[in-house]
């Protein structure tokens, strides 16, 4: 398959989508991290922030794809928010189950997210871009599962 140039705007306006998510999922996580309490503060702690430090580790990955792509990446903060889909939780009392409910459910936004780039990129014939987000789907779906078997399904 020989790479489609035409498609390429498309590869990395998928890939800073995925990076804007990416980092408001991450944030959310450390937040929840900090911020768990109950009965389950010890697993969930760690949980939630081995769960961050695995999204963080994506995030300089997708930003030089974006950049080998020949595109500009995000640039700030608010960059980040204009582009994210997943939203911040700013509330002071959010219990440990709402917490996970909400971290599964982002991570299932995440993985349309992936979806989207793995789509552009094999209609670009982006093999690398394709082959990396093989990768980052299964953490995602790992992360899903870890956090619905939290909650008893």
């Amino acid at each position: 398959m020989s790479k489609n140039t035409d498609n390429a705007p498309a590869v990395a306006d998928a890939l800073n989508a995925l990076l804007a998510d990416s980092f408001a999922l991450y944030l959310k996580t450390k937040n929840y991290h900090w911020h768990v309490q109950g009965p389950q503060f010890r697993e969930l702690h760690l949980l939630f922030d081995e769960q961050a430090a695995q999204i963080f580790a994506t995030t300089d990955l997708i930003a030089e794809r974006v950049r080998k792509n020949g595109a500009q990446t995000l640039r700030s903060i608010g960059d980040i928010s204009r582009r994210a889909s997943i939203r911040d939780d700013d509330n002071a009392n959010v219990g440990a189950e709402a917490m996970i409910r909400a971290l599964a459910d982002d991570n299932k936004v995440l993985l349309g997210q992936l979806k989207d780039v793995k789509a552009a990129a094999e209609a670009d014939g982006d093999i690398a871009t394709s082959g990396l987000v093989d990768g980052w789907a299964d953490e995602t779906e790992q992360r899903i599962w870890f956090l619905e078997a939290t909650l008893g399904y």
